[in-house]
């Protein structure tokens, strides 16, 4: 006969461990056994007070933002109440059957105070950096970057335009705030381009329409890849523009090689990085071999010649048309000499007016201008060293 248990009493004494409730293949026992956090208190002591009451543990808020971050919990006010409820995360945490969880605004006081004076998220991030180095996760020969982007928490209704934007003296505290970051390279003085909208709740984040559909308000995530086991090196955010995301890439290659003494040999991205510029930055001064599509404009769509149809001859330094014929970039002297080299490094090689009348081959060159202009950057070496790349490339791929 089945019983029931009519009278409820609680028992006078438990046993009970977190230990054995938490199941072997939990991901909280997987992350676990990597997570080393005996640094931070020292590292963080100087920016406490050395009398008043006890702090909130900041090793507890680093583990309480590791499970948010491993379990796809963005609300801090939802993962305090995940970790008081779940063994689990608490067994994780520390913090055993009985601690308390600290208020979710713990986590924005620290965010905009100790934690930033102290830099002490890029010093956690670093620490996982240095254990995989130490179990040869980290080959430091190839790394690749990309940035992803990340929708802002700024409304379209509650923006101005960007030549209504307010000065910093009309500006609220928070808003100054944000003004004092936007001089950064990485932010606001990124590029001279006004942005079309302003947030007023968020001045940092960039208006764009980057994804394809509607536009929005946004940042980037920067991220230096490691080639071997797929390990990020570093990490740095942007606002949602393309000359940021190639300033993020130079800073956190100068950082891997300052922090952890790792110079590749080659980088991969996509066009985006393409730029003459950042190119020759990276042949050039950093002696690295670009694997990027060159960001190149040059191909004609109507039929007429492109640049891709006249050989440089470096030796000369002089284009050969297809005709046979040589492009300078003077075909006469002048009594004032002009400079070679425009204001954005770009020099002209032009055809000989005499040679391009009398060519058969003019209706496909240059129909409506009476002789062929081609410009070449000044940093064409590192363009061509990036386009080589590819064709081998495509040719080993074909082979294979």
């Amino acid at each position: 006969m089945m019983g029931e248990r009519r009278v409820a009493q609680d028992a006078l004494f438990y046993e009970f461990s977190l230990e054995r409730h938490v199941p072997v293949d939990h991901l909280v026992r997987s992350v676990d056994r990597f997570v080393d956090l005996s640094g931070i208190r020292d590292h963080l002591r100087p920016f406490y007070s050395e009398t008043g009451r006890p702090s909130i543990d900041p090793e507890l808020m680093i583990r309480m933002l590791i499970v948010g971050y491993c379990l796809g919990i963005r609300s801090e006010r939802r993962l305090c109440e995940e970790v008081h409820l779940n063994l689990a995360y608490r067994w994780f945490c520390r913090l055993g059957l009985d601690g308390a969880v600290p208020d979710h605004s713990t986590f924005s006081k620290n965010r905009h105070g100790r934690f930033r004076d102290s830099d002490l998220l890029r010093k956690v991030f670093e620490m996982t950096v240095r254990r995989c180095l130490a179990e040869g996760l980290v080959g430091g020969e190839g790394f690749a970057v990309d940035a992803s982007m990340i929708k802002a928490d700024a409304n379209r209704q509650r923006s101005v335009p960007g030549s209504e934007w307010l000065t910093p003296e009309t500006a609220s505290h928070a808003v100054r705030e944000y003004l004092a970051v936007l001089d950064d390279a990485a932010f606001g003085a990124a590029t001279p381009v006004v942005p079309k909208f302003i947030s007023d709740a968020d001045p940092a984040s960039r208006w764009t329409g980057a994804n394809g559909g509607l536009a929005f308000f946004a940042y980037c995530t920067n991220y230096l890849i490691d080639l071997k086991c797929a390990v990020i090196i570093d990490v740095e955010a942007t606002t949602a523009v393309r000359q940021a995301e190639v300033t993020a890439q130079r800073r956190m290659i100068d950082r891997t090689q300052e922090r952890f003494g790792l110079w590749p040999g080659r980088r991969a991205a996509d066009a985006g990085y393409g730029s003459a510029e950042n190119l020759a930055w990276l042949v050039h001064e950093r002696g690295i071999e670009p694997h990027i599509p060159v960001f190149d404009k040059s191909q004609r769509t109507d039929g007429t010649f492109s640049r891709d149809d006249f050989v440089y001859d470096r030796e000369r330094d002089c284009y050969i048309c297809p005709a046979g014929k040589k492009l300078r970039q003077r075909q006469k002297i002048y009594r004032m000499p002009r400079p070679l080299v425009d204001e954005n490094g770009m020099m002209r090689y032009r055809a000989s007016k005499r040679d391009c009348e009398c060519c058969s081959l003019k209706p496909q060159c240059c129909p409506n201008a009476p002789a062929r202009k081609i410009p070449r950057s000044i940093h064409e070496g590192a363009r061509d060293m990036a386009r080589d790349i590819a064709a081998t490339r495509r040719l080993c791929h074909l082979q294979a």
